[in-house]
């Protein structure tokens, strides 16, 4: 393709844009008052806390300003991601300029007051953030913590085929595992059917205090790297505006005309092979255009220019002049009107309407936000003719739902996870689906094509990155995922939570689809993995985000997993976590009950309590989750029989987030009808799923906390047998009989022998194992046989 430059005049034009936003960005940092310099510069006219970061933010102006030219001239839908999102002056002053700041913002206005508001506010108490937060228009990716941006950028595009992600990727970022991996993201993309990401690789040299790798490995291997990674890389390098501009006018429509090529031929072929998709890699000094030296110090081009390149001049009055000549080197006079307005030539540069970054609908996704299609979920669920008859795994129930999910929303909803799909038990997906993959094919492979709305590459921060893309650009979607593997993505998990808390107070910000996580392969059905595949931790770290935000799920069988499925894919804004097992367990609901079940949350079983309305409980046996569930009622069982006269009252939860005061949590129960379900006096016997300390954080402050006795996970167990890993934790039915013995006196020698026995049993089952490598067969064996009369 031979290229043409732009005009002289309109690079002129763009490169007085480029000016005005870096002085925007630089008074972001500085000034609460005097924005237009009308009058010299005084000190009362500097921020007395400095704080910023000014090092990335030119180049990321630079790019703004050049990606609005294509848009405006190809006509592009196109978004923002700000990978150093802590840039965060350059994308406030690139959507101040374009009006999109100013529309949702009114009291930030078109002119010097304005101006002054939106330099003040920056970093500022009860301002705004230094990063690209979700108080920016335009961003679906804030970047505090790096390693995201590109994964996010994919997830973005997917089923999105008009959309350009527009990723600036720094070079510090670039470092990270999950951006080194989320170069392979191309292996998924497909070019009819999804957009195109476009990365920009920003090769500033610096992080905070060090060169960066891909700046110092040399030209011909950071091709060689880029183009191993399946990208046509485009270079731009210098520091010269003038050549810069001309440059990078040059490479971004080479890379448009390269991805409009691409797009065509591959929807007039129908059938086509992964494309290498183009990139630019720009090459400029951090922080470009900023003071070249302080104090003797280089600042521009070094890792000095990263956060406040000139401090306080209240600390060193000498630095006030240096930080004037600095903004008076953009020369506003020739950038804006008298009245602080962006003088209209260099305005018509911006697109217009949505076609704006910042006013993108993609970039706010609850505006584009449809309703799935839902299949009733009762149609799914499995026959129950008698509490406790053997399934087939809960998640195996599910799949088929899910599968119908996949069908009725062939473009707004995708299950993502890390290669285990099938694994998890949701084969049935593929009955209707692929896994989404543009790598070579052999004949031996399953599942594989160019479309499909399973996406799995073994990371599951790929798999949470595209999801939350997905997600923020208006979209629904699942992750199934290992529950001990989960904790991968904790941390992206939090700024997810932390994005969900904050643009749920923002108005102009419509609720987004819920973050979805099915966690199998749990703890308690390891048999095969051992200690390494054990931890059931990650519920903690959800329960510690806020409560608008997190809810945590437990079913104890598939028609409740179906229940809260159901609820979860319809819900809006939270994330929710779905904690299930993929192999054969005990049903004990049918689906009118289970769905009656779920939508309380929490419930007495009386088909499994032996107690009328007139009597009270001596002991309340409560579990909360599928082997808990099975581990309580078998100890109900034994209790039952051995004990006849002693009262026991079986509590399931199903909705871990009900266990908290109503004042705590909007799902919480009050104190009234926590104490009728676990009384205020008698001991509660627990078992649960994860770590016994969280049901004690969530309980602490009930009237009963003292006689609640948790059984859960301690980091016992390795390769056994599933039994023998409630064993090893104590969690399992003989261990609930024995501890409920041990507070009940009035059970007398009857309990005594019991709990003797018991203790016998438990070494008849270590003996056992250890012989036979299997659990005793009246263990596999047991079935629930007391149901109450009134079942």
């Amino acid at each position: 393709m031979q290229r043409v430059p732009l005009a002289s005049h309109q690079l002129a034009l763009m490169d007085k844009y480029w000016r005005a936003s870096n002085y925007l960005s630089v008074g972001q940092i500085y000034l609460h008052n005097n924005p237009l310099l009308t009058r010299p510069l005084a000190l009362d006219d500097v921020k007395r806390i400095l704080l910023g970061h000014w090092g990335t933010t030119p180049g990321q102006n630079f790019i703004y300003v050049h990606l609005n030219r294509i848009i405006k001239q190809y006509d592009l839908s196109m978004i923002f991601i700000s990978g150093p999102g802590h840039g965060g002056p350059a994308v406030v002053s690139q959507t101040y300029l374009e009006g999109s700041y100013s529309e949702i913002y009114p009291e930030i206005s078109q002119d010097a007051a304005g101006l002054q508001k939106l330099f003040k506010q920056f970093s500022f108490p009860g301002g705004i953030p230094s990063h690209a937060s979700p108080e920016c228009p335009g961003s679906i990716h804030e970047g505090g913590e790096l390693g995201y941006s590109l994964s996010h950028a994919f997830g973005a595009v997917f089923d999105n085929p008009e959309l350009i992600a527009a990723c600036v990727i720094g070079d510090g970022e670039a470092e990270t595992g999950p951006l080194a991996t989320a170069w392979h993201s191309n292996k998924f993309l497909n070019p009819v059917s999804d957009g195109v990401v476009l990365p920009i690789l920003h090769l500033n040299g610096y992080k905070i205090a060090n060169p960066t790798i891909l700046a110092r490995i040399g030209g011909e291997e950071l091709e060689q790297l880029l183009r191993g990674y399946g990208w046509q890389p485009i270079f731009v390098a210098g520091s010269d505006p003038k050549s810069m501009h001309e440059a990078m006018a040059l490479a971004l429509d080479q890379a448009v005309h390269e991805i409009k090529d691409i797009k065509a031929k591959a929807a007039q072929q129908g059938a086509f092979e992964r494309p290498r998709w183009p990139m630019i890699v720009l090459k400029s000094p951090k922080g470009w255009t900023g003071p070249k030296t302080v104090d003797g110090v280089p600042i521009e081009g070094t890792f000095h220019s990263h956060q406040v390149p000139i401090s306080s001049p209240a600390a060193h009055p000498e630095h006030l002049p240096l930080l004037e000549e600095w903004l008076r080197s953009y020369r506003p006079e020739e950038l804006f009107d008298e009245n602080g307005r962006l003088l209209e030539a260099l305005a018509e540069l911006a697109p217009k309407g949505n076609r704006r970054m910042g006013a993108n609908p993609h970039a706010n996704g609850g505006l584009l936000l449809k309703p799935l299609a839902m299949p009733d979920f009762k149609e799914f669920a499995c026959d129950v003719p008698n509490h406790g008859v053997m399934g087939i795994g809960d998640t195996h129930v599910l799949g088929p739902f899910l599968r119908d999910v996949v069908a009725l929303n062939p473009d707004n909803f995708r299950v993502f996870g890390p290669d285990e799909t099938i694994s998890n038990g949701l084969v049935a997906l593929f009955d209707t689906t692929q896994r989404q993959w543009m790598g070579a094919n052999d004949s031996n492979d399953e599942h594989l094509g160019p479309r499909g709305r399973v996406m799995e590459m073994l990371s599951e921060h790929q798999c949470q990155g595209w999801l939350e893309g997905y997600l923020l650009t208006g979209r629904h979607g699942l992750f199934n995922c290992y529950e001990a593997f989960i904790h991968i993505i904790d941390s992206m998990f939090n700024q997810h939570a932390k994005w969900l808390k904050v643009a749920g107070q923002l108005p102009w910000r419509p609720k987004i689809a819920s973050l979805n996580y099915l966690l199998a392969s749990h703890v308690w059905r390891q048999d095969h993995n051992g200690f390494s595949h054990q931890d059931p931790g990650f519920i903690d770290h959800v329960v510690n985000k806020k409560s608008s935000i997190a809810r945590v799920y437990l079913p104890p069988d598939a028609n409740c997993l179906l229940s809260v499925m159901d609820h979860c894919l319809r819900s809006r804004h939270y994330v929710n976590v779905v904690i299930a097992g993929k192999h054969a367990a005990p049903q004990w609901l049918d689906k009118e009950a289970a769905a009656e079940h779920c939508a309380a949350g929490i419930g007495i079983w009386p088909w499994a309590s032996n107690l009328d309305q007139a009597q009270s409980a001596d002991v309340v046996m409560a579990c909360c989750g599928d082997v808990p569930t099975l581990e309580t009622l078998a100890a109900v069982s034994i209790l039952r029989e051995a004990l006849p006269t002693l009262k026991i009252q079986v509590v399931n939860v199903v909705d871990l987030m009900k266990l908290q005061a109503e004042y705590e949590h909007p799902h919480g129960l009050s104190d009234h009808a926590f104490d009728a379900l676990f009384t205020t006096d008698k001991p509660v016997i627990f078992a649960f799923h994860a770590y016994p300390s969280l049901i004690h954080k969530l309980t602490y402050q009930r009237t009963n906390h003292s006689n609640i006795h948790v059984h859960g996970y301690h980091e016992e167990g390795t390769i056994t047998t599933a039994f023998d890993m409630t064993v090893l934790n104590k969690i399992d039915r003989f261990h609930l009989v024995m501890d409920a013995i041990d507070r009940l006196p009035q059970t007398g020698e009857k309990g005594r022998a019991l709990k003797q026995a018991l203790t016998d049993k438990l070494t008849e089952h270590r003996l056992y194992i250890n012989e036979f490598g299997e659990d005793m067969p009246e263990i596999r064996e047991w079935r629930w046989s007391c149901d109450n009369a009134e079942q």
